[in-house]
């Protein structure tokens, strides 16, 4: 009998949500730089001050604190003022342009201009303006203005991937993880402005997306070459690339389902024909990715990898897939009412409270194992709250509307 804090929509669930809610939030605070950069975090949350203060872990510490002012955390404000010093100052390139990768712990600059950090610099800037934090709706008009510059192709309806530093040379590889978290972004942009073109432009990436899903069983290609050819053997002699894997990577399914939802509901209507068109393809999403990634060995968790068949590559668990499972069953139980997804939910709490959930130190562990051992070859230490919070968040709040306006609009 599975226990009530697991089950969606109990009072023991929700209180369990809002008490990890407040834990993530703690457990973050160390991570400012002097200069404003994120430092990462180590398994404590004390910063790791040797590695570099990256744009995106930035990025991603502005939008949970904006969200944390906005349920009331304290400190929240000064947090999020001290990551926006970081993208007003020392991340951003005066001379080309845009925003750095990242800085050493020496201040040297990490080379490139990468769409993904571009891409979470616009939705930091959207959660920061949703909080009235001075400074935000600078930032957000100048991270548009290079955004649509440099990185979307409005012929193609996709955004490239990386730039060199001086924005002279553009790096010849596609990726769709830019392109999803530039769907997050955009809706944000939708959500927070109302600017609708930003919505409209996520439906185009969006639409390329399900078509190459369905060509590929639901299993989504992750890389291509700048013609957007697929390129479906990219990083088979290191699959467990953190940011281009090899293979399929079903939590990214599992995130795509979440964000075709969102988009789909937002533009068509909560109950429209043309929203459960989309939604029915969010359904297989998911579903194809559980059935290939859950307990795929044996063991409860989300492998990170697999092949074009479905048998798991990486055995890894990540924290950010099983925190993507959480946000998707449940806003697929939402739209959909069907217990096959809220049973899926209550199956994924069960595994963050006995597995995943460091309930000495803090936070979630970030890697673990086939056996669901700590695991640090990809991801050491704990960098971010990000997905985390969101996964403590997005279940009870409203489905069609980005999280950090669903959490201002609910307050």
């Amino acid at each position: 009998m599975m226990e009530q804090k697991y089950l969606i929509d109990t009072q023991e669930n929700k209180k369990f949500l809002e008490q990890n809610v407040e834990a993530l939030f703690t457990f973050g605070h160390r991570f400012p730089s002097p200069g404003g950069g994120s430092y990462y975090l180590g398994d404590d949350g004390s910063p790791w001050t040797d590695r570099p203060r990256e744009t995106w872990i930035t990025c991603r510490m502005a939008h949970v604190y904006s969200i944390g002012s906005m349920l009331g955390h304290a400190g929240s404000e000064a947090l999020v003022d001290a990551a926006l010093k970081g993208l007003r100052g020392e991340l951003r390139d005066t001379k080309n342009g845009g925003w750095y990768a990242g800085l050493t712990k020496d201040d040297e600059v990490l080379p490139s201009k990468q769409c993904y950090a571009h891409a979470f610099v616009i939705l930091a800037a959207t959660s920061a303006l949703l909080a009235g934090r001075e400074g935000a709706q600078e930032l957000l008009a100048e991270a548009l203005a290079i955004y649509d510059e440099k990185f979307w192709n409005e012929e193609e309806g996709l955004s490239c991937d990386t730039w060199n530093t001086e924005f002279t040379e553009l790096d010849d590889y596609r990726g769709i993880n830019a392109n999803m978290h530039t769907v997050e972004a955009f809706l944000a942009v939708a959500d927070t402005t109302g600017n609708e073109a930003y919505r409209v432009r996520a439906g185009r990436i969006i639409d390329r997306v399900v078509l190459w899903a369905k060509e590929n069983n639901y299993r989504i290609p992750e890389h291509f070459t700048s013609d957007w050819q697929m390129d479906l053997e990219k990083n088979k002699e290191k699959p467990d690339d953190p940011f281009k894997p090899y293979g399929a990577t079903p939590g990214h399914g599992i995130e795509w389902a979440r964000l075709i939802t969102q988009w789909a509901t937002a533009t068509y209507g909560m109950d429209s024909p043309k929203a459960n068109e989309y939604i029915s393809h969010a359904v297989k999403l998911f579903n194809q990715a559980v059935l290939d990634a859950w307990n795929a060995d044996g063991e409860p968790g989300i492998v990170y990898t697999t092949d074009w068949e479905g048998k798991p590559v990486v055995q890894d668990r990540m924290h950010w897939t099983l925190a993507e499972a959480i946000n998707t069953s449940a806003v697929l139980y939402r739209v959909t009412g069907n217990k096959h997804f809220a049973d899926w939910y209550a199956t994924f709490m069960e595994y963050l409270d006995t597995t995943v959930l460091d309930h000495t130190h803090g936070s979630w562990f970030h890697q673990l194992d086939e056996h669901n051992r700590l695991k640090e070859t990809v991801w050491p230490g704990k960098s971010d709250i990000y997905h985390a919070l969101q996964a403590m968040l997005i279940p009870y709040h409203k489905v069609d509307v980005s999280i950090a306006k669903a959490v201002k609009e609910q307050k």
